[in-house]
């Protein structure tokens, strides 16, 4: 329930507190005052987009504040623990901000809110009924929604829709898989025959290969090498090699031993490098002395790097980088061998189709049972609205053909209406008046408020212009309906007939004053005050003891 609405330079009002009571709440006001200011300060607090042409002119910015008593109410309580936020208090207070740039701001019980937090919170708090219902009632689509609404068939609805548009994905890729199934076998024997080109390449080690190659290619003059050295160091000629002049600087550091530290360092040094000599002469004596490789080798060897110069031209890249490469093509072959056909799809789409047709027609038979049922309360609710002969029927009327099925179901859902005796019943769309829509739309509302889960607390009901197209005992019908909804449900509503705001628990009243620069001023009314206002309202500018007199019977009328 909205306990209260502050509003700070807000369009034209410049600083305003609004406390609201339980029941119906009433706003009327001479056109132009600012009627509507109310309701567009509550959609800010329920996460509509704001616009900066909102801002009282001269002021920086402005600020709504919304306090919601949410006692008891577990559905709000619900919306905090899943977004993570505390209600240690019964009530909440939501704040938004509007600046000149164009930007604004939003907090909940003092921390900063998304919009998207806020309009999902907003939902639970507020809902605000356009006094454009009347054309939605043109919309076929408008139509189902309620009657699934007031079938309560919505949950029924929304699996039924998703199950179609997971059918229709279906259809959509299996028919992109089609179109590019050639393309699809060309490249998987593409990546097949690449992947089989360098197979050879793929079980050994290129860099390996290639060092091999290279130094079997040169082996006999590696050898003669590896002999030349092996003759440098140790050989059996009269040549000095360096095995003799090594033994030699032995002996002599041997012979100081005892004489210099330095000559016992060096000593032990060139023990060492002989060792190592040593060990160099066995390396290259080895290698000097081996056999000629088999040419098979060489020949396989080859035959590897001749591959990989010839795939590296072909792809453009280094044989390295190829064989890189070459994981990247098998990943490819290995998703387009497993992606499904459009064969093996077929039973994908036909399992889809048939669970769609399940929920369809589960959803199709609850709505037939429950259409005469909610008819009959639209005709009870119509007929007291200067509408005794009106008669509603819902027709469901199967679609010919499965193509035309939608994410609504098998069958095209139409409301017949006839408020004329003896006068057959049409799509409502065809025949109704505009006071007739207007009338419709308000009593469409009014159930779909009061179908609402009784054990779950119900948002506020704005309803705009809610007395478009209706005056005199209609209006009067309209203001007693809105009290008895108000007797369980807090509404606000904006009214131009007495016959409505009399019905009231409170009523509001917009004035616009224009001094220095002009504002606008929310007034409680009661007593006298609010008699000259519905005497206004019945009698126009000038006010008469008669009008007072007339507006005097309704509030007792209300009483």
């Amino acid at each position: 329930m909205l306990v209260s609405l502050t509003l700070h330079q807000f369009a034209l009002i410049a600083q305003h507190e609004l406390s609201m009571a339980e029941g119906f709440n009433v706003i009327t006001g001479e056109t132009g005052a600012g009627k509507s200011l109310l309701l567009d300060a509550l959609s800010l607090c329920a996460g509509e987009r704001a616009d900066s042409a909102m801002i009282r002119h001269g002021a920086a910015h402005a600020d709504i504040y919304a306090q919601f008593d949410v006692a008891n109410n577990a559905l709000v309580a619900e919306w905090f623990s899943e977004h993570d936020r505390a209600l240690d208090e019964p009530d909440v207070l939501i704040r938004r901000q509007l600046s000149q740039t164009g930007r604004s701001k939003a907090w909940l019980n003092g921390t900063p809110v998304s919009l998207a937090e806020l309009k999902s919170l907003g939902t639970l708090l507020v809902n605000i009924h356009s006094q454009h219902a009347q054309q939605a009632l043109l919309k076929p689509q408008f139509v189902v929604q309620w009657l699934d609404a007031m079938a309560q068939t919505t949950t029924l609805a929304t699996q039924t829709a998703s199950s179609y548009q997971h059918y229709q994905q279906l259809k959509r890729r299996a028919d992109e898989i089609a179109s590019r199934e050639a393309l699809r076998h060309d490249r998987i024997q593409l990546l097949q025959s690449q992947l089989a080109d360098i197979e050879p390449l793929l079980a050994v080690d290129y860099t390996d290969i290639e060092a091999e190659h290279e130094e079997l290619s040169n082996i006999e003059a590696l050898m003669m090498e590896a002999s030349h050295g092996l003759h440098l160091l140790d050989n059996d000629t009269d040549e000095p090699d360096v095995m003799t002049l090594l033994g030699q600087a032995i002996k002599l550091c041997d012979n100081q031993l005892g004489v210099s530290q330095t000559f016992e360092q060096a000593s032990e040094q060139l023990h060492l490098a002989q060792q190592q000599i040593t060990e160099v002469i066995g390396l290259l004596s080895d290698y000097a002395e081996q056999q000629l490789p088999d040419p098979e080798r060489l020949q396989t060897l080859d035959s590897l790097i001749s591959l990989g110069h010839r795939l590296s031209r072909k792809h453009a890249l280094p044989a390295i980088d190829l064989i890189e490469e070459a994981n990247h093509w098998q990943a490819q072959l290995e998703q387009l061998e497993n992606e499904p056909s459009s064969d093996a799809m077929a039973a994908q789409i036909e399992q889809a189709w048939q669970q769609y047709l399940l929920l369809a027609t589960k959803l199709q038979k609850a709505r037939e049972k429950a259409a005469p049922h909610i008819s009959k309360q639209l005709v009870q609710h119509l007929q007291p609205l200067a509408l005794p002969n009106a008669r509603c029927e819902f027709v469901f009327t199967k679609k010919p053909d499965p193509s035309q099925y939608n994410a609504q179901g098998c069958h095209d859902i139409d409301l017949l209406f006839s408020a004329n005796v003896g006068m057959p019943m049409q799509p409502l769309h065809k025949i109704a008046s505009g006071g007739e829509l207007s009338r419709m739309a308000l009593v469409m509302q009014v159930l779909q408020a009061t179908n609402a889960d009784n054990d779950a607390a119900k948002p506020m009901l704005v309803f705009d212009e809610v007395d478009v197209g209706i005056s005199g005992g209609t209006a009067q019908v309209v203001g007693e309906l809105l009290r008895k909804l108000g007797q369980t449900q807090q509404l606000l509503a904006i009214t131009h007939q007495a016959q409505v705001a009399a019905q009231a628990h409170q009523h509001i009243l917009v004035q616009k004053h224009h001094d220095e620069q002009t504002k606008s001023e929310l007034v409680i009314l009661t007593d006298s005050a609010q008699v000259d206002e519905l005497a206004r309202m019945s009698g126009g500018v000038t006010i008469t003891e008669v009008t007072r007199d007339h507006a005097r019977s309704l509030l007792s009328d209300a009483k």
